[in-house]
């Protein structure tokens, strides 16, 4: 008798893909992933070694991994990345978009063009590129998931000087329902996850304040900060949904200090 939960075996196999794989959240992403029986491909941009460690990891674990650099924001390259992805794995079942980032906090007369590129590049067109490079393998794959990070400010509009990352987000989770639709009649679901205050990963470690941060868990019904083990179960939960009827929805990981 296979005593193997079948939350975790129903990821048995599966050929996923996780941007910015190498570190934080990506990272945490991909171990919950391999720990499920995935075989993984990670893009990264300058975390090498923490690229390196994530393909190690896996290799232990007996899966198929394979790490590949790329500037995501430049199409050439995403397209390439995603290229390599497919030929390492053998195909694509899953798209994890875990890149993004919220470049740095300005309000909205700091705002100038080169600011804003940046912030549409990293948190938009690199999901537009990647996925768009990715749809081949996902159909031939169907049924397949998509799974995007999007962020409690999409939702909320985010804190003094998210004003760009926060719109940035609400449009992925729109991007996410737009998508599901387009895709569902080729087997591909589109789901998003927008989780809120996640200590122990770069982003928050660069542009929250420990002060900031303590003022942010007071207000936290469930009484402290998510962690990435939090968000890389909820991603894993909603990679498990590739043939499942759970599409075009963002779930809310807050702790409970925002429900849509």
């Amino acid at each position: 008798m296979n005593h193997t939960p079948d939350h975790v075996r129903r990821l048995a196999g599966k050929r996923v893909l996780v941007t910015a794989g190498g570190q934080g959240l990506g990272a945490a992403i991909v171990h919950e992933l391999v720990e499920r029986g995935c075989d993984v491909a990670v893009t990264y941009r300058n975390s090498a070694a923490g690229a390196e460690a994530v393909v190690a990891h896996a290799t232990a674990a007996g899966r198929r991994a394979v790490a590949v650099q790329a500037d995501l924001t430049m199409r050439a390259e995403a397209e390439h990345c995603v290229d390599q992805a497919v030929e390492a794995l053998g195909g694509l079942d899953i798209l994890v978009n875990n890149a993004g980032d919220l470049v740095a906090r300005r309000r909205l007369g700091e705002i100038d063009e080169e600011f804003l590129r940046a912030s549409l590049a990293i948190n938009l067109e690199s999901l537009v590129w990647v996925t768009q490079r990715a749809l081949p393998a996902l159909t031939a794959a169907a049924p397949s998931a998509i799974v995007n990070l999007a962020s409690l400010a999409g939702r909320k509009g985010g804190h003094g000087g998210s004003l760009v990352y926060s719109t940035t987000k609400g449009a992925v989770i729109t991007w996410t329902r737009a998508l599901a639709a387009e895709l569902g009649p080729r087997g591909v679901r589109v789901n998003c996850l927008a989780p809120g205050l996640i200590l122990g990963s770069s982003f928050h470690a660069t542009h929250t304040t420990a002060e900031s941060a303590a003022a942010t868990v007071a207000g936290i019904p469930l009484g402290r900060a998510g962690a990435p083990e939090d968000v890389a179960r909820a991603v894993a939960y909603l990679a498990s949904e590739y043939d499942g009827f759970l599409t075009g929805a963002t779930l809310d990981l807050n702790g409970g200090v925002y429900c849509a």
